[in-house]
This record gives structure tokens, sequence and C-alpha cells, in this order.
């Protein structure tokens, strides 16, 4: 109900106002108050939508207490009331932001006709801020969506520039921030700990929580200048492990590795394989580990660093390069064996190239066994041979994942999109309709599409915007919504992004053409 507050020193004045408006507008919650003192007071418990202030009265005049109210109350409207001789303090009124004022004697069609505009401000005003609450309870509800597909679009491809700026908006980062990330893993049966590992994660300092595959969870969290990264990086791990005091079995399985800080997002990916490095022996004692104090997997050759083997080694097994892997294999045990390294030493070895490679085919959505020898080797020639055998089954989870995959997969994927691009739909989402990872999709997209997820979501969003321009009875702001988007403003650039024009300037050039 809207609340209206009359204040004129003169009952008569206040009575007749009343009776006018209470015709007119008979759901007005009227109240009076017969000087600007008393107005004041009233204000603070009423808080009156619309205030009818005169401006001659004893004591504090109109002009004060619209001045005292509006500190108060600064969403509230008020008109002032006036005779002629008085009309030079309505001007100074009106500067202050009054909407409108009533000349004594006034008819009562222009008292109805003038209060009923401002009335209609105040209307229109909370539909707006109806309208803003929807959106922002919109967008909290998806921003879970967006943070992990921003995760994975980070990972394992590129964010456009445009979604990237206004998300890391939405999501609390600053293009500034210096990121780093972690990888936790699961044992079996604890998956449904996800949801309060993300709310662990933002409650230890706002980090991102990606999609879940197999039984890795992605996370990149962000340096806080305040605190070392090694004591931050140890908080938030020892944070996320919990986690696990809700689960069945303990911290028994869980274990967290720490990627080195990145300069920016843009250098986030090197961060993660980091982490799935320092994550490849989840046995040791402490349930967590740095890639830092991580034993290097390979070494150098053929001019190339520890590092930089990883990452090869990284993406050989992402694109299913068996023969080369197996070589990389063999080469390192064959450079221990000719160095004297001890058997142990380089079972051991063998045995966390062989994690990494099971790491990487879980984040493809490839189930596989734990890597384990089923004996201490007696000699090199063994070793070999053993660590041949587990490539070898690794080889085959593979293959026989690649045979499940329809040969039309990407074309039912791309159908979704375009059929549901209004929806709030996520990589998640997606991966469980046609049984892939969100890691796997996004890695689909970019090798047969040339883009990725999110740029082709986008393409078919302001597609259907441009189609829905063409009907002039829908205004900008609802086809913001009817595409899929939660911001006009966010629409706006994405839109002149693509198209090199603002909405605006595009449907003007759509109807004119039409209309022509």
């Amino acid at each position: 109900m809207t609340r209206l507050l009359i204040v004129d020193d003169e009952q008569i004045e206040r009575e007749g106002l009343q009776a006018i408006l209470q015709k007119g507008y008979p759901e007005l919650d009227i109240a009076q108050a017969k000087n600007g003192k008393v107005a004041v007071e009233m204000a603070a418990e009423l808080r009156p939508d619309l205030i009818l202030m005169d401006i001659k009265m004893p004591g504090m005049n109109g002009i004060e207490a619209i001045e005292r109210i509006a500190e108060l109350l600064p969403d509230a409207k008020f008109v002032m009331v006036t005779a002629y001789d008085t009309f030079d303090y309505a001007r100074q009124a009106i500067k202050l932001g009054v909407k409108d004022y009533l000349l004594k004697p006034s008819k009562a069609s222009e008292i109805v006709a003038t209060v009923g505009k401002v009335l209609e401000q105040i209307e229109e005003a909370r539909r707006s801020a109806e309208a803003s609450k929807r959106q922002e309870d919109a967008l909290r509800k998806v921003l879970p969506v967006i943070e992990a597909d921003i995760v994975t679009q980070l990972l394992f491809d590129h964010v456009h520039e445009v979604h990237l700026d206004e998300l890391l908006g939405w999501l609390g980062a600053s293009a500034g921030s210096e990121p780093f990330a972690m990888t936790v893993l699961l044992p079996q049966g604890a998956e449904s700990l996800y949801a309060a590992i993300r709310e662990k994660a933002r409650q230890a300092g706002g980090g991102w929580v990606g999609a879940m595959y197999g039984r890795h969870i992605p996370v990149i969290a962000f340096r806080d200048p305040a605190r070392s990264y090694r004591s931050q990086a140890l908080a938030v791990a020892r944070d996320l492990l919990s986690v696990a005091d809700a689960g069945p079995h303990g911290v028994g399985g869980w274990f967290v590795g720490i990627g080195g800080v990145c300069a920016s997002l843009d250098q986030i990916r090197q961060s993660y394989q980091e982490a799935l490095i320092a994550s490849s022996d989840p046995t040791v004692p402490v349930k967590y580990r740095f890639y830092a104090d991580t034993p290097a997997l390979g070494m150098a050759r053929e001019g190339l660093s520890a590092k930089q083997w990883e990452r090869q080694f990284f993406d050989r097994v992402r694109l299913g390069q068996w023969a080369q892997i197996e070589t990389d294999v063999q080469e390192m045990l064959g450079r221990c064996e000719s160095e004297g390294t001890d058997l142990l030493l380089g079972q051991q070895r063998a045995l966390e190239l062989l994690w990494l490679a099971s790491r990487v085919l879980l984040e493809m959505g490839v189930e596989t066994e734990t890597p384990l020898f089923a004996y201490q080797a007696r000699d090199y020639r063994q070793l070999r041979a053993e660590s041949a055998l587990l490539l070898g089954r690794m080889r085959q989870a593979f293959e026989a994942h690649q045979e499940r995959i329809k040969p039309d997969a990407i074309q039912q994927i791309k159908q979704y999109i375009y059929e549901h691009s209004h929806e709030d739909i996520s990589l998640e989402a997606i991966g469980k309709r046609v049984g892939l990872s969100p890691f796997y999709i996004s890695k689909l997209f970019k090798e047969q599409l040339g883009v990725n997820y999110i740029d082709y979501l986008t393409e078919c969003r302001i597609e259907k915007a441009k189609k829905l321009m063409g009907d002039p009875e829908r205004s900008l702001k609802e086809i913001t919504f009817e595409v899929g988007y939660h911001d006009p403003n966010y629409f706006s650039k994405v839109f002149k992004k693509m198209c090199d024009v603002s909405p605006t300037e595009y449907r003007k050039t759509l109807l004119g053409k039409r209309g022509s």
C-alpha cells in the first residue's frame, strides 16, 4: 500500500486535500501533520512514499522539513503546496528534488492529476526495483554455473575478453589478481560432498570451483597480499580437507595438489598442470603437496626443461599419442638405468608418470584403475615390461572411451545448446546429458569447431536476439532476458563486441530497412 502524508498548518486545507485524494485514490493510506516539525517526526515512523508539503508554516517551514525528511527517506517523493505569493519558494523546493507543486487554491481535478503522476512514478520505481531484485536473484543462482564454466574454459581453453572482464567482476576478482590452481582428489563415494567443497572454497577466500570430473575438483584461488603464498595455500588446503570429516572415510583417499602462482589468469593452465603433478602420488603421509616440493617427473631432454617436458607429456596423453608416451617412459627408465639410479627410485619415478597419465585421463572422463606395480621389480628389464603393461591398460581404456563417443556427439551438443541457449545451461549439465566430461566437451569444441563453448553459446544467443529485434513490440530489455542474459548492460557489451554496433543501432537499421 502507498502511504501519503499531508503537511499543512491549516486543518481545513489538510481535510480538504485528504477528502479529494481519498475519493480519487481509495487505496491510499493517508496521514496528516500540522507543521514541519511534526511531519519530520511522523515521517520517521510512517515512512511515507509521497508527501504533500505546504511551504509557509510557523516554526519549521516546508523547505527545511523537506531537507530533513529527504535525509531520512531518500526515496520519498514530494509535492509542494503553495500560494501565488510564495512561488519563488516552490522553485527552490523543485531544486531539492520536489516532483511537482500545487497552487492554492487548486481544482480537485488538478490535485488528483498532479498526485496521480507522482504515484505512477512511485509504481514505476517499485517495478524497476522488483525487476532489479529478480535479476540479482537470477544472477545469484546462475553464478555457480558461470563459475564452473569459467574455470573449465580457463584451464583448457580461453575465455573471450568481452566475457572475462565482466565475469571477473561478478565472481569477485580483479584482472590484476595473482591466481594459483589447486586440485582436490576425492575417494570413491565422496562425490556428494562437491557442494560442501564449493562452499568451503568460497569461505576460505573466494576461490573459484570448477566442475567435478572423475573424482577431481579443480580450484582457482587468488593471492592474498597480506599473507605469504605458502601459508595462504596451506590454510586453503586444510580448509578443503576439513570437508572430509563429513564423509564416510575421513581423510582417507583425499589429496590436494597445489600449483605455483601465476602473473595472470592467462597462465593458470600451467599452474593447474602443476597441481595435478603435485597430486600424482596421493599415498604420501601429508594429504597435500606443493608442486615446488615435487621431484621432477621428467628430465631435460632435447633442449626441454623438466617443466616443458611435463607439459609435453600432458599434451601427449590428451591427444592419445600412446606410442610416444611409452617411448617417454622407457627413455626415462633407460636414463635411470644408465646413470645407476637405485631400482626402487626408478620404479617410483615410473609410477609417478603413470599416475600423472591416469590423472589426465580422468580429466577427459576416462576412468582407469589406479596404476600400481604388482610387486617389486628385480631389474630394469622387468620394470620396463611392467610399465609397458600398465600403459597398455590405460591405452585400452582410452580407446574404449573413444569408441563409446558417438560420431555425431558434437552435433548433438550443438543442437542442445542452440535449443536451450536461453536457459542457464552449463558444460556440466551438457556433459551429463551426453555422457562426457565438461573438460572433454571443451576439448571437442576447440578441436572440431575452432571456437570454445562460451563463444558458441554467445553466437546462438546473439542470433536469436537479432531475430527478436525485428518485432517492434518487444523492448531490448525483454529481449535481453528472453535470450538468456540477466544484465542488459552486459548484453549490450557482448552484442557490440560480436556485431560492431550496439543493439539500439542494429535495431534502428533493421526496422528502417523493413519500413523502406
